[in-house]
């Protein structure tokens, strides 16, 4: 289970509060107004910024050194490396030296074959449409295989149609590795589509996920504001 316990942050006159727990394996839609704090506790959650309170997974804090989290995060802007190609930038996940063994190139092979990039191995980043490579982004955190997956809004700017697909390879991916999932998004069809669960962030406050169906059929008044 990951916990957020008491976890406050506060940034000049931001001020964010957090206390519920997620079970293992859930998928988890984050939603609120913009600048309500849906990045930010991403963020805490995986170790970038700084919070009191405590974050646990299966019952132990986690590590100051977001590197030692079992977090992967996606984010939109997809953080790939122009100059590797993309089977290199989904081998940063597993060895940020490059140096890999004959078995984990084959992992990194496999992870590109899964996301459906097979035979674009040797491409950069430039030569991959931006359905690709968020694709190659998402290999990278298939191949990094930790137990908390979040994603900060990575389709955004994909079209629905490829929005879709995404979405839909990310949720069975995630049932596959028994990931706990959270993602921002602006759109609450994304909840709908993907996140049996959603958390609403606003006020201030980050509140106890609800069902996504339950919540979004009848909202509360600062999700109705938001929904328009």
């Amino acid at each position: 289970m990951l916990r957020l316990e008491d976890v406050r942050i506060s940034q000049g006159d931001f001020h964010l509060r957090a206390d519920f727990g997620l079970e293992a394996g859930a998928r988890v839609a984050v939603i609120g107004p913009s600048g309500a704090g849906k990045s930010t506790l991403m963020g805490a959650i995986a170790g970038f910024v700084p919070h009191a309170g405590r974050v646990t997974w299966q019952g132990r804090a986690l590590a100051h050194d977001p590197g030692a989290r079992p977090v992967s995060i996606l984010f939109q802007d997809n953080n790939l490396f122009p100059h590797l190609t993309a089977f290199e930038n989904v081998a940063l996940g597993l060895k940020p030296s490059l140096r890999l063994s004959k078995e984990e190139s084959l992992r990194v092979a496999d992870a590109l074959v899964r996301v459906g990039l097979a035979g674009l191995d040797n491409r950069r980043p430039a030569e991959l449409s931006g359905g690709q490579q968020s694709r190659v982004a998402l290999a990278r955190t298939l191949i990094r295989a930790r137990p908390l997956l979040l994603l900060d809004e990575p389709f955004a700017a994909l079209g629905p149609a490829l929005k879709a697909d995404m979405l839909a390879l990310v949720a069975e991916i995630a049932t596959e590795t028994g990931a706990t999932m959270l993602m921002v998004s602006h759109d609450v069809a994304d909840a709908r589509a993907i996140c049996g669960q959603t958390v609403l962030v606003a006020d201030g406050v980050a509140r106890p996920p609800k069902p996504t169906a339950a919540l979004l059929d009848n909202p509360p008044p600062e999700l109705r504001a938001y929904l328009g």
